[in-house]
């Protein structure tokens, strides 16, 4: 099963990871978010308000929204149901891939060993979030992975910053990255929207360098 991923195989392959602690900042963030160039979102149900901040941000016609840190297939149901279009776990469970499969929804599960990515495979599982990235030893870890793993796609997540996204964006078996750097808590609390968009901006500008590159 590949990631369905619509606004990767169109836009920048940056993923920023948020985390609400208020459904109020859910649209003006969408907007400074996609006003930056981002064209994917995953919102982590972490807080009381993220359904209803990723009920919000899936209503923006510019962004593709997903669910991030879903757990099980309950929290897999509700997410899809208030507009998540893939879902993504930190870790590999049969209940919550199997639930995804039958909501008809794309599941990313987090990986850290060969171990869980060749159970991945068996649950016909070929894109996996390389989960805590940074901390599992970076793009060595994932060209470690890869190699004897062509048929997979990663989505790598943890500890990335914009220093680190190049390197990973530059491997050919990266779907996409995702981070926290784009929308930190502290320019949310603040309520600076513009600062966020700058940050989009400069991520998209730094991936959009990378895909000149070539490989």
């Amino acid at each position: 099963m590949t990631v369905g991923l619509p606004a990767v195989g169109n836009g920048p392959r940056i993923i920023p990871v948020i985390t609400l602690e208020s459904a109020d900042v859910a649209e003006p963030l969408a907007q400074a978010l996609a006003a930056g160039g981002i064209r994917c979102v995953e919102v982590t149900l972490r807080t009381p308000a993220a359904e209803d901040a990723l009920r919000i941000m899936a209503r923006h016609g510019g962004l593709v929204v997903g669910a991030g840190t879903v757990l099980t297939p309950e929290q897999a149901e509700r997410a899809v149901a208030a507009g998540a279009r893939f879902v993504v776990s930190p870790g590999l469970d049969e209940g919550v891939a199997a639930g995804c499969r039958a909501l008809g929804v794309e599941h990313v599960p987090g990986i850290a060993t060969a171990g869980e990515l060749m159970h991945a495979l068996r649950l016909r599982l070929s894109t996996v979030k390389l989960f805590p990235a940074e901390q599992l030893g970076g793009v060595s870890m994932l060209k470690a992975l890869a190699a004897p793993f062509p048929q997979v796609s990663f989505m790598p997540t943890g500890g990335i910053g914009p220093g680190q996204m190049p390197a990973y964006l530059a491997h050919p078996s990266v779907v996409a990255v995702g981070g926290s750097w784009i929308t930190p808590s502290d320019l949310l609390a603040g309520g600076d929207f513009d600062g966020v968009r700058r940050l989009a901006a400069e991520a998209v500008h730094a991936a959009q360098a990378v895909e000149r590159s070539g490989p």
